[in-house]
C-alpha cells in the first residue's frame, strides 16, 4: 500500500486541474512558435529520473550540531517509506541509493521485495571507508584505501568487495566510492606514493565487479583532509578510472569543487574522455555546503544540463551517467528538501531540451557571442513549471506536492509511530 493514499493525492490535484491544463496548453502554443512540441518535451521529462540517497531521508546536521527532525527515519526500512513518499508525490525519484554499513540488514533479497512493493528500485551502492565503525580491527585515521597500513587497506577493499555483493543482491549495477583520505598537514605523506596506494587498492575492487557494472570514482577537494586530499579534482579521478580500466568512471558532485569553477566545462570533458560516470546533485554557496539542488545558483544548474544534452546527441562511445540527489538537510523536513530539489533538476533537463540547438551550434561557428548566449538564455527564462506539473498528474503525482505532502500529515503521523532519533553531536 502507497504510504500516501492516492484518492488524496487526486482530491487535491482536482481543483487545481483546469488553472494546470490552461497553463500548459498556453506554454504549449508559445514553443509551437518557436518548433517545440510540447508534448515531446513532458515524454522526455517522464522518462528522466534521478535517485535519491538514503541518508537524505534523516537530518543530516553540520559538523557542530544536528537538530533531530519528529518522525525522521531511523533505519532503512523508515528511509525507504520517506524515499517512496518522493517518488509518489513528484514521479521522478524511483531509485533509492543505499550506503554502507549504515544500511546493512540481515536479508537484502526481503530488502529489494520491501523496496519494489513501494515502488521504488535500487541505485548505485556506496561505500564507507571515512568512518570507524563498532568493532572494525582497523582504524580509518590513517586512511583507507590510501592508508600506509596495509592490513587497513586490505580492511577498505574487502568492505567494497561486500558493497558489490550486497548491491548485486539489491539489484544494483555500480558502486560509488569516495574516500576521505588525504592529509591535514605538509610533510604528512608523500603524494605520489599515497595515490600508487590508491591506485593499487582500487584495482583489486575494480577487479571484483560484476559484469555489467560501473565503478565510480568520486573526488572532493577537501574535507576531512584539508590540506591535500589523495582524489582532490577531476584530474586526478579521471587518472585514476584510466588507469583502472573501461568499467571505472568519474562521479561528479556539484558540491565538490572549488569556488568558481567552470563544472560544465568538467562535465564536457569527462564525456569527452568517456569517462563521465555520473553526478551527486546539491548546492553550496561557500564550499561542501550540500545545500538543495538549485537553492543558490540555478543557473549553473542549467549549464550543467545544456552540457548533458550536448552529450547526449553526441555520445562519443557512450552516453549513461547515473543522477543522484546528494544533500543534507539540517533546517527542513527532508522530503520537502528532496521533492524541491527533484523538482529543480527536472527543470534543468527540461530547459535543456528546449535549447535551439541548431541556432545555437551556428552562432558558435559564427563566433556571434550574443546571439550564442542569447539562445541559451532564451530557453532558461522559460517557465517550464507547467510541463513538470502535468507529467506528475499524469503519472498519478501531486500537482503542488508541498500542499499534498502537508495535507498528508505524514511526518506527524510518523512522528507518533518511529522511536525519537537523538540529538547528536553533528555530523563529523
Amino acid at each position: 500500500m502507497p504510504p500516501i493514499s492516492p484518492d488524496l493525492i487526486a482530491q487535491q490535484n482536482a481543483p487545481q486541474a483546469d488553472a494546470l491544463h490552461d497553463e500548459y496548453q498556453a506554454l504549449g502554443r508559445k514553443l509551437e512558435r518557436r518548433g517545440i512540441a510540447i508534448d515531446t518535451i513532458k515524454s522526455r521529462v517522464k522518462g528522466w529520473s534521478v535517485a535519491v540517497p538514503s541518508w537524505g531521508a534523516g537530518r543530516g546536521g553540520t559538523r557542530f550540531a544536528k537538530f533531530p527532525l519528529a518522525g525522521e527515519p531511523t533505519n532503512i526500512h523508515e528511509k525507504l517509506e520517506d524515499c517512496a513518499v518522493i517518488q509518489q508525490l513528484g514521479r521522478t525519484t524511483p531509485r533509492v541509493s543505499p550506503h554502507f554499513p549504515w544500511d546493512c540488514v540481515s536479508d537484502y533479497a526481503g530488502l529489494r521485495q520491501e523496496a519494489e512493493a513501494l515502488g521504488l528500485g535500487f541505485d548505485a551502492v556506496n561505500s564507507n571507508t571515512f568512518q570507524d565503525q563498532p568493532g572494525q580491527a582497523q582504524s580509518y585515521a590513517t586512511g583507507s584505501l590510501s592508508s600506509t597500513v596495509s592490513a587497513t587497506r586490505a580492511q577498505a577493499v574487502e568492505h567494497n568487495i561486500e558493497c558489490i555483493e550486497i548491491g548485486r543482491q539489491l539489484g544494483s549495477t555500480a558502486l560509488t566510492v569516495w574516500v576521505g583520505d588525504g592529509t591535514n598537514f605538509p610533510g604528512q605523506q608523500d603524494f605520489a606514493r599515497s595515490f600508487d596506494r590508491y591506485l593499487d587498492a582500487a584495482a583489486q575492487v575494480y577487479a571484483a565487479l560484476p559484469d555489467g557494472w560501473r565503478m565510480m570514482l568520486e573526488h572532493k577537494m577537501f574535507e576531512p583532509a584539508f590540506y591535500s586530499s589523495v582524489i582532490s579534482d577531476w584530474g586526478s579521478s579521471l587518472m585514476a578510472a584510466q588507469e583502472l580500466g573501461e568499467k571505472c568512471k568519474c562521479l561528479v558532485d556539484l558540491g565538490h569543487h572549488a569556488p568558481n569553477v567552470n563544472i560544465e566545462q568538467i562535465v564536457a570533458r569527462l564525456h569527452r574522455a568517456g569517462k563521465l560516470g555520473g553526478f551527486h546533485f546539491n548546492d553550496s554557496k561557500y564550499g561542501d555546503d550540500d545545500l538543495d539542488s538549485g537553492s543558490i545558483n540555478p543557473h549553473q544548474l542549467f549549464l550543467v544540463f545544456n552540457e548533458l544534452a550536448e552529450a547526449e546527441a553526441n555520445p562519443r562511445g557512450g552516453f549513461d551517467p547515473a543522477y543522484m540527489i546528494d544533500q543534507s538537510h539540517n533546517v527542513t523536513d527532508p522530503i520537502e528538501s528532496m521533492l524541491a530539489s527533484a523538482e529543480a533538476i527536472a527543470g534543468c533537463y527540461a530547459r535543456a531540451q528546449l535549447v535551439d540547438r541548431e541556432a545555437l551550434h551556428a552562432a558558435q561557428e559564427a563566433n556571434d557571442v550574443m546571439l550564442a548566449f542569447r539562445t541559451l538564455r532564451a530557453a532558461y527564462e522559460i517557465d517550464v513549471g507547467p510541463i513538470l506539473a502535468m507529467a506528475r498528474m499524469e503519472q498519478g503525482g501531486a500537482i503542488d506536492w508541498l500542499t499534498t505532502y502537508r495535507a498528508s500529515q505524514h511526518r506527524a503521523r510518523k512522528a507518533q509511530e518511529r522511536k525519537a532519533v537523538g540529538l547528536g553531536a553533528g555530523i563529523v
